[in-house]
C-alpha cells in the first residue's frame, strides 16, 4: 500500500505496537512511523459476551491488549488493535485451522460483510487512553469449492480475520464505497492519524489497575 497518512506522536513519545501482527507493522513502516514491537499477552484476546457485537468486541480486545503492555513503560504511546469480520451478526475472528477457514469462506461467499478494527492509543506517561472502532464494508464474489481449496493451499488465510486477506491480491473481494483498505488489513491508518492528532481532546484518564473502557466505548 502506498501514500499512507502519517503524523507526529503526541509529546514525541516513543511509539510501541502492542501486536505481533506483521501486517500492522508493515502498515506503520510503510507510513514512515518509527516504533518498537511489544506484543500483548495471549489472554488479552479471550472471552466473548453472548450479546457482544463485533464493534464492542474489537474495542474491548484493543483496550485489553494495550492494557497488558502499558505497565511496562513510563513514557511511551501504546498502540493496540483488533480486527474481526462480521456477516449476518456472526463474528468471524481468526480461523483455528484450515477446516475452520473453509467454513468462514463459505459463509462469506457471495455476500456483503463488514470488517471492524478496534484501535486503542494509551499514553503511559499520563494514563490517557482513547479507543475507536472503524468499519469497512466488503463484497465477496461467489466462491467455488475449487477456488476455496486453491486459496487454502496458499496458507495465506492463517492468522487473518474471516479466513482471508484483502491484501493477498484476490479478485473475488472488493471494498464497497470509500471504506478504508488499511482497516481491512488490520489497522485503519487514516483514523489512526486523526486519533493521534486529536489525542489530547479525545483521551480519557484511565486507572491502569482497572478494566473499564473509556466512556465513549462502553
Amino acid at each position: 500500500m502506498h501514500d499512507l497518512p502519517r503524523t507526529e506522536i503526541p509529546g514525541r513519545l516513543p511509539l510501541v505496537l502492542a501486536s505481533g501482527s506483521p501486517r500492522r507493522a508493515q502498515l506503520l513502516t510503510a507510513a514512515g512511523y518509527e516504533f518498537t514491537i511489544d506484543p500483548a499477552s495471549d489472554d488479552a484476546e479471550c472471552g466473548m459476551c453472548s450479546r457482544e457485537t463485533a464493534p464492542q468486541l474489537v474495542a474491548r480486545y484493543a483496550f485489553r491488549k494495550a492494557q497488558s503492555v502499558v505497565g511496562r513503560y513510563s513514557d511511551a504511546m501504546i498502540l493496540a488493535a483488533d480486527t474481526v469480520a462480521s456477516c449476518n451478526a456472526q463474528i468471524l475472528g481468526k480461523p483455528v485451522d484450515e477446516r475452520h477457514a473453509a467454513e468462514m469462506l463459505r459463509t462469506l461467499s457471495g455476500r456483503e460483510h463488514d470488517v471492524y478494527t478496534g484501535v486503542c492509543l494509551w499514553s503511559a506517561k499520563n494514563s490517557a487512553c482513547v479507543v475507536d472502532v472503524v468499519r469497512t464494508q466488503l463484497q465477496m464474489s461467489e466462491l467455488s469449492e475449487q477456488t476455496i481449496a486453491d486459496y487454502l493451499e496458499t496458507l495465506l488465510w492463517e492468522g487473518k480475520a474471516g479466513g482471508f486477506g484483502f491484501q493477498d491480491g484476490n479478485d473475488w473481494i472488493r471494498i464497497v464505497g470509500d471504506g478504508s483498505e488499511s482497516n481491512v488489513v488490520g489497522l485503519p491508518m487514516e483514523r489512526l492519524k486523526e486519533m493521534l492528532e486529536n489525542f489530547d481532546s479525545l483521551a480519557e484518564i484511565i486507572d491502569t489497575s482497572g478494566s473499564v473502557l473509556p466512556t465513549s466505548q462502553r
